[in-house]
This record gives C-alpha cells, structure tokens and sequence, in this order.
C-alpha cells in the first residue's frame, strides 16, 4: 500500500495530479459502462486515496510560498487575504500556522521544513495582521 508521505517524495504536484486523474477517469468509465474497463484493484483506489492527499499537501504548500511571494513584493494582508477570499485575519493565522508546522518538520526529521534561521526569517516576513 502506497502512503501519502512515500507518494508525496516520489511525486511532484505535476505528476501526482497526473495519475490522480489517470485512476480517477478509469473509475468513473468503469461506473459508467460495466462492460468497459475494470474497476480500480483496492490498490489503485488507496493509490487514488494517498494521491488525493498528496494533492491537497502539494496545493497547500504552494499556496503558502505564493503567500510568502506576494508578502515579499509588499502585499498587505488585507490583499492577500482578499486573493484568499479570506479575512486578512484568517489569511495570517493560516500562514503562520504554515510556518510553525514547516519548523516542526524539520525539527523531526533535520532535513525538511525550515531550519531555525529560515523559520525566523518567515515569521519576520510575515509580519503582524495590518
């Protein structure tokens, strides 16, 4: 069985997203027609499963670095927020909580994450809510 942290190391968003849909088109042509293709093995749909999860990982990361990106070209958190379709409020609680679990990770595993220097230098980007 396939996890969502083994997929998401051998995936980049790009192909991960890639074979979600491959999985996912088969089993919707196998629902349509029961004459067509197979359905899905249980692997393949707990490999549909880990992906859908490696996906929304995947998202949520480059979220967070385009949030990061637009806060190092000047943008307010009422901007950002308003891209979010959020509260400035909400759109920097998400992110900071985004910077504290990327400094968690790499204090688990010393490799991936934010070291405690780069952790710093988010959380002074960051800012406080305008």
């Amino acid at each position: 069985m396939h996890s969502p942290d083994e997929l998401e190391r051998r995936h980049t968003l790009s192909t991960a997203t890639t074979r979600y849909d491959e999985l996912r088109m088969r089993e919707a042509l196998a629902a349509m027609d029961s004459d067509g293709e197979s359905p899905l093995s249980k692997e393949e749909s707990l490999e549909l499963l880990a992906l859908s999860e490696v996906v929304i990982r995947k998202a949520g990361y480059g979220r967070q670095a385009m949030v990061r990106t637009a806060r190092g070209a000047g943008a307010t958190w009422t901007q950002i927020g308003s891209a979010l379709g959020s509260s400035k409020q909400a759109a920097w609680e998400a992110h900071n909580r985004w910077i504290e679990e990327q400094a968690r990770q790499h204090e688990l595993t010393g490799y991936q994450g934010f070291d405690p220097g780069e952790a710093q230098s988010a959380r002074g980007l960051a800012g406080e809510p305008d």
